[in-house]
Formats: C-alpha cells, structure tokens, sequence
C-alpha cells in the first residue's frame, strides 16, 4: 500500500537534491530489510520521534545514512508521535524530568500546557523564559524518553526477527519430520 506513495530507490538514488551525498545514498544496507539495519532504523526513527517535534523524517534520514540504518523504517518508526500523541508524550516527559532534576510541577498542568510553548516561541527571551521554566524538565525528560524508547525498539526489533527466524526454522524442521514420516509409512512400490 505504502508503495504507491512513497518514491521509489531508484527515483531517490537519482535525485539531483540528493546527489551532494554521494556513494553514501548508494549504500545497500540503507535499502535492504536484515536484522541489523531494520534495528538501526527503527531505534533511530524511535529517538527522532520522540526527541525533536518537527522534522522528524529528515533527522532519522540523515541518522541512517551516517549509522547505515534502513532509510524507510527510520522515516515510518518516526510516527510514534504523531500530532495524536505529541500532548500526551510531551506530558508525561515534562513530568518525568521534573522528576529527575527535582522542579516542583504546576498542579494544574495539562498536556496541552506542555505543547504549546514548542509551537509559540517567537523571540530569544520567551525561549529562556521557556527553556528555565516549562522548558528544561521537558528537554531532559524527551532526551531520556528518546534514548530509552530508541535502545527498547532496538533490542525489540532484534528480539521479533529472531523470533520471526526461530518460528520459521521450527516449522521447516516440523515440516521435514512429517514428510519423512509420511514417507516411511507408505508401503513399498507405492509414489
């Protein structure tokens, strides 16, 4: 379904926007779906998801391409947040970080409070207003959010291919043991 969307290897490998990156775009491992660079991707879409409220996509982009993760997963696994989600994640990272540096938490804040300076800041002093006030325990709590939710998708995402492979290898196996079974049950001269 997604393929009618979204541009294909070829169209973005020969783009004259992204020829500055070279032989780096020609890179198998950002385009072939193995354990290792699904992995990568996802903890990377995961922590841009969670860390940065806008430009998401480009970010975990340019991530894959330095750390050789798989492009299109790193762009998707940016979706778990989402404008759905950015009120409830943004909450509960304000109130984690508050917990962590120890700033006392307005009673009466709401997850629509804790957005909606990112989307307000016009000048240098109402982003040090922000950033000393609401600001830093919603920075420390998304950088802890962003960094745990990457090494959880990470490991995840390693422990559901082997889990994909295991069952795969089980059921082949199983597979095998019945055809031989079967076989050596029939009687002789029989096809």
């Amino acid at each position: 379904m997604f393929e009618r969307f979204l541009p294909s290897r070829d169209a973005i490998t020969q783009s004259r926007l992204l020829r500055w990156l070279g032989p780096r775009i020609h890179d198998p491992l950002l385009w072939h779906i193995n354990r290792r660079a699904v992995s990568r991707g996802v903890a990377m879409g995961v922590f841009f998801g969670l860390m940065i409220p806008i430009a998401q996509i480009p970010a975990a982009a340019m991530a894959s391409l330095v750390l050789r993760g798989n492009l299109w997963i790193a762009a998707v696994s940016t979706l778990v947040s989402n404008p759905l989600t950015y009120g409830p994640i943004y909450y509960f990272a304000y109130r984690l970080g508050a917990g962590v540096i120890g700033a006392r938490a307005p009673a009466d804040l709401t997850p629509e409070d804790v957005e909606a300076p990112i989307r307000m800041i016009d000048s240098l002093a109402q982003a040090w207003a922000w950033v000393t006030g609401i600001g830093q325990p919603l920075l420390v709590g998304m950088v802890i959010m962003a960094v745990t939710g990457s090494i959880i998708a990470y490991w995840s995402a390693q422990l559901f291919w082997r889990f994909k492979v295991v069952n795969k290898w089980r059921r082949l196996h199983r597979e095998r043991r019945l055809r031989a079974t079967s076989a050596a049950r029939r009687p002789l001269g029989t096809t």
